[in-house]
């Protein structure tokens, strides 16, 4: 979905946290004492057969710090595994348009090691190039994260990590250039990256998803815009418990700049869907 074209707010440390409006190179982030909303538990995972099925481990939270307005990252940032949430105008977690993210990156920021609790607003924003390292989205809200890099040259790498409970979109490319989501894995979701169907300006994007496992239920790995040069690349893909398989690996949508887009097609074709079905492996 497009993003806010609302005024940034500066990054801010709820209560008594360290008052800054970005952070640096190798800045730790401060504690606060509070609890986020608890997502919906998950169940059982099995595979196709009922057998059960063993996923990575999430990270334990090591502190909770619950963000009242944007985080502005520049440079390189570890979180510690510290989970953060949004509070106040940052409480959101539904299907609203323009919410404002609980972290903003600049242009080759990269930030790691991070848990996003609920509510978790629009995620995370990427201004340019960067990169999420190991950063866990417990229950996705607007989206988890949204690539709005205005050059072709800009990527948004997304390596390790997970997410569950999207109502909607993990990943949400509205700039140009390149998403690559590597070593990842996503749970009870609707599309694990969509190319903005009906932004105003559009152009060709790109998608390479990779060792990603996928668990049921879920409705779609891309949907790209086949009429604006849309390329989604899928390899060592994963998906549990989709005996029916529902979950369509690639979703080709003709892109509008007002209005819907339109589904058009799915599966490998050579030309924007770049798959085999040996790329794709169910249990």
């Amino acid at each position: 979905m497009r993003t806010s074209t609302r005024r940034p707010l500066l990054g801010l440390f709820a209560a008594a946290a360290l008052a800054v409006s970005s952070l640096t190179t190798g800045t730790a982030f401060a504690d606060a004492p509070a609890a986020p909303r608890q997502a919906a538990p998950d169940a059982a995972v099995a595979d196709s057969t009922g057998a059960p099925i063993t996923l990575a481990a999430w990270p334990a939270p090591t502190a909770q710090r619950p963000t009242g307005s944007t985080i502005a990252i520049s440079g390189s940032v570890d979180g510690g595994n510290a989970r953060y949430y949004g509070t106040g105008e940052l409480g959101g977690d539904g299907q609203e348009e323009g919410q404002d993210p609980i972290f903003r990156l600049a242009d080759g920021a990269a930030l790691s090691n991070v848990i996003i609790g609920a509510p978790a607003a629009d995620g995370i924003h990427c201004q340019g190039t960067c990169t999420l390292r190991n950063v866990w989205w417990e229950d996705v809200g607007e989206d988890a994260a949204t690539a709005r890099g205005t050059s072709t040259s800009h990527t948004m790498t997304i390596v390790g990590g997970g997410a569950r409970h999207a109502a909607d979109k993990v990943f949400q490319h509205n700039g140009a250039g390149t998403v690559v989501i590597r070593d990842f894995e996503v749970q009870d979701f609707a599309t694990l990256y969509r190319s903005c169907g009906n932004c105003s300006t559009q152009r060709a994007r790109h998608v390479i998803i990779d060792n990603v496992t996928v668990t049921a239920p879920g409705s779609r790995l891309a949907g790209i815009n086949s009429n604006y040069g849309d390329t989604a690349r899928l390899s060592r893909i994963t998906i549990v418990g989709d005996s029916n398989r529902r979950v369509v690996p690639c979703q080709r949508y003709r892109g509008v700049t007002s209005g819907e887009p339109s589904p058009i097609g799915s599966g490998p074709d050579g030309t924007n869907c770049l798959y085999s079905a040996s790329d794709i492996t169910y249990r």
